[in-house]
C-alpha cells in the first residue's frame, strides 16, 4: 500500500507543552504521517492504520520504557 497523499490536520502531543523536540502527527487516509517539529522541511514519514495502532500501543503498554 502506498500513502503519498499530503497529510493534514498536523498536531504535536499536548504532553509535549513547550518543548520542540518532539513529532507531529498529520492525518492521511489510511494511516497516519510523523515529521520532526524542529525541521518540517525535512518532510515525513506514513504509516498505515495498522502500524499506527500497533506503535501506539505499544507505546501505551510501556514497551518502549528504559
Amino acid at each position: 500500500m502506498t500513502l503519498s497523499q499530503a497529510p493534514a490536520g498536523w498536531r504535536k502531543s499536548s504532553r509535549s507543552s513547550q518543548e520542540t523536540n518532539c513529532v507531529e502527527v498529520g492525518r492521511i487516509g489510511g494511516g497516519a504521517a510523523v515529521r520532526d517539529t524542529k525541521n518540517r522541511a525535512a518532510g515525513h514519514f506514513t504509516t498505515t492504520a495498522a502500524q499506527w495502532s500497533a506503535f501506539v500501543a505499544a507505546v501505551k503498554t510501556g514497551k518502549f520504557d528504559g
